[in-house]
């Protein structure tokens, strides 16, 4: 199976898994516009671009963290954390923006493509 076809597999295999526990899901999601209260937030909202990311890297965190175990989630948690800073360190600079939306998404998707491996789904 080639690597597109295994993401999509494991991204509609997580998304059925999450869908039925959502509550259980970390606290992340992608922004409410309407409460943006930060620069970096508001810069997001007014970006197509940006908002796409913010769209894509909200559903790979809210799948990864339902995906693993307890420890693991709480690693990722704080690696969030820790990039929210980031981000918001950018204030509306939307070049560093899209540069730690980018390194963000990366890191996501290298830990979504590891436990893929890990498999069976």
């Amino acid at each position: 199976m080639n690597s597109i076809h295994l993401k999509l597999t494991v991204s509609l295999a997580a998304a059925l898994l999450v869908l039925p526990h959502a509550a259980n899901a970390s606290p992340y999601a992608p922004l409410d516009c309407a409460k943006a209260s930060t620069a970096a937030e508001t810069a997001v909202c007014r970006s197509y671009a940006l908002g796409q990311d913010e769209a894509q890297l909200a559903t790979l965190y809210g799948i990864l963290t339902s995906l693993v175990a307890m420890g693991q989630r709480g690693d990722i948690m704080d690696a969030q954390r820790h990039w929210l800073s980031d981000r918001n360190a950018c204030g509306n600079d939307t070049g560093c923006l899209s540069r730690v939306y980018r390194t963000r998404i990366d890191e996501l998707s290298r830990a979504m493509d590891t436990l893929a491996k890990r498999g069976p789904f």
